[in-house]
């Protein structure tokens, strides 16, 4: 049906033209011309239609996608820190799109946990971040920000009023592309990433950061975010999670930052299994009147990527000492015999027919907090210090084709009793190819088309393109 529409469309702006120029179709368009006019141009126009239907219309780009996960156990954001981040974000080998998850930005208390939800902190993360990410390019205070997101339907609406989001297909979206990619260097031009969207729930938080010349070459629609709280009574937002939802061209990407239940006696991974489950059945992106012409996914699965990923607290079925005795030995592959999650993900009680890539680092939790690389614990066990069997409790997940880890590690920030965990992936999304007999066509008829005044209008501009969009957009509608 979506085909159809397009062809339809096209139809509707190439006879327009043929009717204002009142010219025989020009010969370049087909091979085969016999220079008649009414039917014969009928004919001829379904051959050139039948030809661009039969053109690769779809083609796939790469991006670089950096999904990171960080346990801060309640601790505020300091300049101190901007190196650590700059190590976890590992910007000499920048991405396209940064995702960072976030649990415990603020201390899981009472007043916490059931109270108002306050936007500083989340704030003060964003502002550190929009300056690691920018300042490697001179421009750290220019990180064009958000206001903190507080509704559980966000739209993004990039520089584009609601009337002007519309289906990027076909010749349509091709034009205001075009338009698109003109506003955002004016802009943009001065930074190189961009938040797109983030998302609070008590300690739990979500930040979603752009390259800006992505938001110039392709359409982002669609962005939505939504929260689970699956804590205290399984409803309160000491646990749960907060996703994003959005959609580059063709191909809609959903991320997912999660605090699922602590504990390491036994029982304890089916509660964090049933948090899980809870997430997949609550998390929603509703549709609502801003949306645009694409129809987008309404629940996780329902999106062609997907990133799972933050403390998801699953531990090793392993006596403390012996833990500790494969992690001096530096023994990965042994010691993942006993992960809770990878022995769930083998049997089936979660996760089914996702991916997680080889652990070759040592487990991330939980470290002593007197700024060293000690386990908390151990034998002769420190004063006040918990208990704890060292375990990969931080996690990055994925499902969805077209998906390659290219690296799955931890940073060694001392920060917190976590260290920050990272993996860099290659995507593909799909992009509707730009027909260049089309553009001839265009630019060949604009000049004797537009009016006087329409080139008045059109020349504060700058850019034909603009003046391309202008005009055709009024014809398509």
């Amino acid at each position: 049906m979506d085909n159809q529409n397009d062809s339809l469309r096209s139809r509707r702006f190439y006879k327009w033209f043929k009717q204002k120029q009142k010219i025989p179709e020009p010969n370049h368009l087909n091979e085969v011309s016999d220079g008649r006019e009414g039917d014969g141009n009928d004919e001829m126009e379904d051959s050139y239609f039948r030809s661009m239907a039969m053109d690769p219309c779809i083609s796939s780009n790469e991006l670089r996608i950096f999904v990171g996960t960080w346990n801060v156990a309640g601790r505020s954001p300091e300049g101190s820190l901007a190196v650590d981040l700059d190590e976890w974000l590992n910007l000499k080998d920048a991405a396209d799109i940064y995702v960072l998850g976030f649990q415990e930005i603020v201390p899981l208390k009472t007043r916490t946990v059931i109270g108002a939800e306050d936007p500083t902190e989340a704030t003060n993360w964003n502002l550190l971040i929009g300056k690691t990410l920018n300042s490697k390019y001179g421009c750290p205070w220019l990180t064009p920000m958000l206001n903190p997101i507080s509704s559980d339907n966000y739209h993004y609406n990039g520089n584009q009023e609601p009337e002007k989001r519309v289906n990027f297909s076909g010749l349509r979206g091709i034009l205001m592309r075009n338009w698109s990619r003109s506003q955002h260097e004016k802009l943009y031009g001065g930074s190189k990433y961009k938040l797109m969207a983030s998302k609070k729930m008590v300690g739990v938080f979500i930040s979603v950061w752009m390259k800006t010349e992505l938001l110039s070459k392709y359409c982002i629609s669609n962005v939505k975010v939504c929260s689970v709280a699956c804590g205290i009574m399984g409803y309160l937002g000491n646990k749960g999670s907060v996703s994003v939802s959005l959609s580059i061209e063709g191909t809609s990407f959903c991320f997912i930052a999660a605090h699922l239940a602590s504990g390491e006696k036994k029982g304890d991974e089916g509660r964090r299994n049933h948090q899980v489950s809870e997430i997949f059945r609550r998390t929603t992106f509703p549709r609502s009147s801003k949306d645009d012409d694409n129809p987008h996914p309404l629940t996780i699965l329902g999106h062609d990527q997907i990133f799972w990923f933050g403390d998801l607290n699953y531990r090793l079925y392993l006596e403390d000492n012996l833990a500790r005795h494969l992690i001096k030995k530096q023994d990965w592959k042994a010691l993942q015999e006993f992960d809770q999650l990878r022995r769930e993900l083998e049997d089936g009680g979660v996760f089914q027919g996702w991916r997680e890539g080889d652990i070759e680092f040592a487990p991330t939790y939980k470290y002593s907090f007197s700024n060293c690389n000690r386990y908390s614990g151990g034998v002769p066990n420190s004063s006040g210090e918990k208990q704890r069997t060292p375990a990969w409790c931080d996690r990055i997940l994925w499902y969805g084709k077209r998906v390659k880890q290219l690296s799955y590690f931890r940073s060694e920030s001392k920060f917190s009793d976590h260290r920050p965990v990272s993996a860099l992936f290659s995507t593909h999304v799909e992009v509707m190819k730009s027909i260049n007999r089309i553009g001839v066509q265009i630019h060949s008829f604009l000049p004797s088309i537009i009016t006087p005044k329409q080139t008045f209008l059109f020349a504060g501009k700058g850019n034909h393109n603009a003046s391309i969009v202008a005009l055709a957009g009024k014809i398509l509608t």
